[in-house]
């Protein structure tokens, strides 16, 4: 494991800050950069995507002064960008930051990429696209997901199980490793190697009444259309639906392309973002209630007492 307290001089643990969207975690972590001179690595699997600003919550141009931000706007909304590729990467950028001296502050909600960098995953593949990959893109593109859907439920249940019909990558990618190595996906993650974790880790999570938090999440759902969510997504649409983009998924985006096309009013939409952004939030505390090692603080906790 790396020595953080040899490369920063002072802190013993990297930070990382989880927890449901809209529960405080940027504004937490900007707080603690800024206490350490540290730099965040964004652990947010749609704030990679360029252009998707206001639906992502993505910090905005001043907070990026303040602080230093990694991991964010470093792909197309329709380039495919898996766990292991955010593993690499981020590693890649949490190196460089203690290379300089200064403290990695992590902060995200996607589950799938807190767990498998603070275990210490390790995947045998690349992202490289097979023949079968494209050839089941190509079934996707003239006969849509049903079938291939009904195919993957059937060589590997447990899989489909946890993939949603319309997340059209996931549902692909987990049938084209069967395709290529006979082996389903579920197993193939099963023996994914965790070799443990590089760096010594400290989780942090903010607590918040869920009542409170649902509150929360409605308001920023109303700011965002403020600030121009609605021609966020019109873009996205105009840009990338007929490229199949994995961020045309996005909870902010998907239920805005039914009102964009006049099959619902706004209101309906917005309606329809809250819930499942709330929705969202309850399956993020299940993820994280699972993970062992976090601890719950509040936002006005002074956690650098735990991170020195």
């Amino acid at each position: 494991m790396i020595d953080v307290k040899s490369r920063t001089g002072k802190y013993s643990y990297i930070p990382v800050i989880v927890g449901p969207t809209a529960s405080g975690k940027s504004d937490l972590a900007m707080r603690i950069a800024e206490e350490t001179g540290g730099e965040i690595v964004s652990c947010d699997s749609m704030q990679i995507y360029r252009g998707l600003d206001i639906g992502t919550a993505k910090p905005t141009a001043a907070d990026q002064e303040r602080v230093r931000h990694h991991m964010i706007d470093i792909a197309d909304p329709d380039q495919k960008y898996s766990v292991s590729d955010f593993v690499r990467d981020a590693s890649a950028e949490i190196n460089s930051i203690l290379d300089d001296g200064k403290l990695p502050v992590l902060c995200g909600g996607t589950g799938q990429y807190i767990s498998a960098m603070v275990k210490g995953y390790e995947f045998g593949d690349s992202n490289t696209e097979s023949d079968n990959t494209e050839l089941l893109w190509e079934r996707f593109r003239s006969e849509g997901i049903d079938g291939i859907y009904s195919e993957l439920e059937k060589i590997d249940p447990e899989a489909a199980q946890k993939i949603h019909p319309n997340n059209t990558r996931r549902v692909i990618r987990a049938y084209s490793v069967y395709l290529d190595t006979g082996i389903t996906f579920t197993e193939k993650n099963r023996t994914s190697v965790v070799s443990g974790a590089q760096y010594p880790f400290k989780m942090f999570q903010i607590g918040w009444e869920r009542s409170l938090l649902y509150d929360r999440i409605n308001l920023r759902v109303d700011k965002m259309i403020e600030m121009g969510l609605v021609e966020e997504a019109q873009w996205l649409l105009a840009n990338y639906e007929q490229k199949g983009a994995t961020a045309l998924q996005a909870i902010g985006y998907k239920e805005l392309f039914p009102y964009l096309k006049g099959e619902i009013s706004l209101d309906r939409a917005i309606y329809d973002i809250k819930l499942n952004s709330r929705h969202y939030a309850k399956r993020q505390l299940t993820w994280f209630r699972y993970m062992s090692g976090i601890n719950i603080v509040t936002p006005e906790n002074d956690i650098m007492e735990f991170i020195i």
